[in-house]
């Protein structure tokens, strides 16, 4: 049994998803960041995290990789060129996508008000842009980012994409459109989105 802590709103839907996709049984402790639970388990104050037995995962990306790699689905195994191809989206999105969106909320909400830039993000918006574009070519007439198998970049991007959505980053690309529509379209993530957004 796994216990998720943070609030669905957050990057923790990453990890939401991962175990509906998975077929896990869970535990759901929502949380916001810097909230007592939360700063417990993580001296960032940061969320998700995931208690395993004792130990606590932390970082999303990190738990989402942990889970797949231990229940043998979402991923290519270690070691393996289609590993290397896999980790260079996760990478990828990590650095270009999700830090373009954190770097701005930083700057909208999160740092205090003396220490924020917004201008910033029309500057960010101009680099997403490029690397959107990078990502179309790579994803190309594939279904998943992996061609037709369904992995761990594949929630980060989707993800991703909410969150653009949800706070003003363009995405124009048709073919990046079909892409995230196919995959919010999965049963588990309509599971998750249900948890997230209660009717």
């Amino acid at each position: 049994m796994y216990t998720l802590v943070g609030s669905p709103k957050t990057r923790a839907f990453r990890v939401l998803w991962a175990l509906e996709e998975l077929g896990l049984e869970y535990d759901l402790v929502p949380d916001n960041p810097r909230g007592e639970t939360a700063s417990t388990l993580n001296p960032t104050g940061k969320i998700p995290s995931l208690k395993v037995g004792e130990a606590t995962i932390i970082d999303s990306v990190a738990i989402l990789q942990y889970l797949a790699d231990k229940h043998g689905a979402l991923t290519y195994a270690a070691g393996t060129l289609e590993r290397a191809a896999q980790d260079s989206f996760t990478q990828f999105i990590c650095d270009e996508i999700d830090g373009a969106l954190w770097t701005a909320a930083r700057n909208k909400f999160v740092n205090p008000e003396e220490k924020r830039v917004p201008a910033i993000k029309d500057i960010l918006i101009w680099e997403m842009e490029r690397s959107l574009k990078a990502l179309e070519q790579r994803l190309g007439d594939n279904e998943f980012l992996m061609g037709d198998k369904f992995t761990v970049p594949d929630i980060l991007l989707t993800h991703c994409a909410g969150w653009m959505r949800g706070t003003g980053f363009p995405l124009e690309s048709d073919t990046l459109r079909a892409y995230v529509r196919r995959n919010i379209n999965r049963d588990a993530y309509k599971k998750a989105d249900a948890i997230r957004n209660p009717a």
